[in-house]
């Protein structure tokens, strides 16, 4: 079972409708008690950093995700990825976000259109499960204003040029993150969800020597 976040200001449909078309079995988790249950769990994003932040933490769903993520894979999608991180430029006032990954969102630079909208390619660096058979640079469908800066150590998966390289899949233990939307990036974005269900159903890094 599949819990998706729902603090009340992203669109959890598009999700829940991708995963329904997988005939994957999914539950809308708006409080705790889903996440102590799920085999995996997703994270979508839509909307500003703070405003998400606030309901996550009003809804007792951050400390129930960082829990969560000790046991069981969870996939942060395009905002969500960011909440993830320590902070964002988009919450100057200093709210904080989850602090799973040591990083803190920029704003897109100057000299490019904002938001990045639209198809764009992701250079895959690292082959791994969560990218299995999507080739070396599928086309994504992005949609966001701020991005997460590449790491210094091995965590990035796949990165994307827009005006500044920036990390577009990661990992950290058992957290993934993806700053598309796989959910609206038809075929490529299908096999990705379908192979986040497959890490979530067996619980195993994807290092495994069956892989």
């Amino acid at each position: 079972m599949i819990a998706i976040i729902d603090y009340g200001l992203n669109n959890v449909r598009s999700v829940a409708n991708a995963l329904g078309r997988l005939n994957v079995k999914y539950v809308i988790a708006s409080e705790p008690t889903p996440l102590q249950r799920a085999d995996g769990v997703i994270l979508p994003g839509v909307g500003a950093f703070a405003a998400g932040m606030c309901a996550m933490r009003a809804a007792g769903l951050d400390d129930a995700l960082r829990e969560a993520a000790q046991r069981v894979p969870v996939l942060g999608i395009c905002l969500g990825m960011q909440m993830l991180a320590a902070s964002s430029d988009e919450a100057p006032g200093g709210e904080a976000g989850l602090g799973i990954i040591n990083r803190r969102a920029n704003r897109l630079p100057r000299g490019v259109k904002v938001p990045h909208v639209g198809w764009n390619r992701v250079q895959i660096l690292q082959s791994t499960c969560l990218l299995r058979d999507l080739g070396e640079a599928p086309y994504m469908y992005f949609t966001h204003s701020y991005y997460l800066p590449p790491a210094e150590n091995d965590s990035d998966l796949a990165v994307t040029e827009y005006g500044v390289r920036f990390a577009s899949v990661l990992r950290e233990g058992n957290i993934w993150g993806v700053q598309f939307h796989p959910e609206k990036s038809g075929h490529y974005g299908s096999r990705l969800l379908r192979n986040f269900v497959r890490l979530a159903g067996r619980c195993e890094d994807e290092s495994h020597p069956s892989d």
